[in-house]
């Protein structure tokens, strides 16, 4: 920060120099006046363009330049138009064609750069279009915990959008006066908190709010109908209804986690610890290591005990699945 201000310094000093012996004057001003302010003004738009680009990707800068270039060109050829069509206009308005479109180029490519497709050339030589798809994380996935692990992994492609309006609700989660409610926000902070620092998440926090809409789940449609390719992670299986009637496509952790569990088969046998009794009569439950429920018919008697059981069948359930057993006892 002291070397920025040394070198606006500098400027300043050097363009009250040259004002010393300019004779065109600039803002109505004497020119050892004028030329060190006009010189403190650029100086302070240049160091605010490099603050921002320490702080920027370089795929976004690469965008912001290209749409800058792509500006002048354009601004170039209407000013040339302008100027030809219009000889009373005078040549500088050009020039200002020109830095108007630049601006527009570069704030475009700078704040849709990931919203842009990027085509590349794939080694077998056919090009090869990439999508960045945004994944928009809703409150529930969040304090489930599971998204964490899943985009350490990779399978998570593009970036994971935080809306501020899903924020505003963890904390307000975080600060419930109900104490699982609290632990269950904090916990879902520590997450985002974790998420932000990995090397392998590119996390996107969203400003962006629907004033007249007061509900979350009304917000995140709307969100993601706005951006383009959205998808909205969550494991709300109300808000995955909803999503599907407005066309709106949802990744659900917990369709993820039935589609990885291991398969079992109608007359598999494996082996399990009956943990309690069931509802009906004589029935035990064991669980899985995954978490799915094992029905155990006439498992009653066999409570803390490991035993060998044999499917019988398999019931698929929207909140999971649950394995109906016999136990075998060697006549099968």
């Amino acid at each position: 920060m002291i070397f920025r201000i040394l070198v606006l310094i500098i400027t300043a000093l050097l363009a009250f120099v040259i004002g010393l012996d300019a004779k065109v004057k600039l803002l109505n001003l004497d020119s050892a006046i004028s030329y060190p302010i006009i010189a403190l003004v650029i100086g302070g738009l240049f160091i605010g363009l490099e603050v921002s680009a320490h702080q920027a990707k370089g795929r976004k800068l690469l965008y912001a330049s290209l749409g800058m270039l792509i500006g002048i060109a354009i601004g170039w050829f209407f000013g040339e138009i302008f100027v030809i069509s219009l000889p009373k206009i005078s040549k500088e308005f050009k020039y200002i064609i020109m830095l108007l479109l630049a601006y527009v180029g570069f704030t475009l490519g700078w704040l849709k750069e990931e919203e842009l497709k990027v085509t590349y050339t794939s080694p077998s030589g056919m090009p090869t279009e990439v999508k960045m798809t945004h994944k928009i994380l809703d409150t529930s996935v969040i304090i489930d915990g599971r998204i964490a692990d899943i985009a350490e992994t990779g399978f998570l492609e593009g970036v994971l959008i935080v809306p501020k309006f899903v924020l505003n609700e963890l904390h307000q989660v975080a600060d419930s006066s109900d104490p699982l409610k609290r632990s269950r926000g904090r916990r879902g902070l520590d997450i985002l908190n974790n998420m932000k620092a990995s090397k392998t998440t590119v996390i996107k926090i969203t400003e962006e709010d629907f004033l007249d809409t007061p509900e979350v789940d009304s917000k995140l449609l709307k969100l993601a109908i706005q951006y383009v390719n959205a998808v909205i992670v969550t494991n709300d299986f109300n808000l995955n209804k909803v999503a599907e009637f407005q066309g709106v496509a949802i990744l659900n952790i917990n369709e993820l986690a039935n589609a990885v569990k291991p398969v079992l088969l109608p007359n598999e046998e494996i082996r399990i610890t009956v943990i309690k009794e069931g509802k009906d009569q004589n029935q035990g439950i064991a669980y899985l290591d995954d978490g799915t429920m094992i029905v155990i018919d006439n498992g009653r008697h066999y409570i803390g005990k490991e035993v060998n059981v044999v499917v019988t069948s398999i019931l698929q359930t929207p909140a999971g699945r649950m394995i109906f057993t016999q136990i075998n006892d060697g006549r099968r």
